[in-house]
């Protein structure tokens, strides 16, 4: 038996606060891939020239240094899953009269 898997389906969208907008920071994004996990925590963002980017979560250690908990292998992947993310919001990657501010 064959299954048709999805890459990225059910798709959920917190909105940031007020402040938050202000910032920059859209909202929080949740989202299942491949039909096998539900990825929590990431954060849709608008960037100072007006482009959306999703920001993946990570802890920062005692130095200062990132470590992430799961993110793109490559910019090629980000764009991937940026395209069907934004998609599913039905937002474009140009945030310029953005309805989620």
């Amino acid at each position: 038996m064959t299954k048709t898997v999805r890459l990225i389906s059910g798709v959920g969208f917190t909105p940031g606060s007020a402040q938050d907008q202000r910032e920059g920071l859209v909202g929080y994004v949740t989202l299942t891939f491949a039909d096998l996990l539900l990825l929590d925590g990431l954060v849709l963002r608008r960037t100072a020239a007006s482009k959306h980017t999703l920001s993946f979560p990570n802890r920062t250690d005692r130095r200062g240094e990132r470590h992430p908990y799961y993110r793109p292998l490559d910019d090629s992947a980000r764009r991937v899953i940026e395209d069907a993310v934004f998609a599913a919001l039905g937002i474009s990657r140009d945030a310029t009269g953005d309805n989620h501010e």
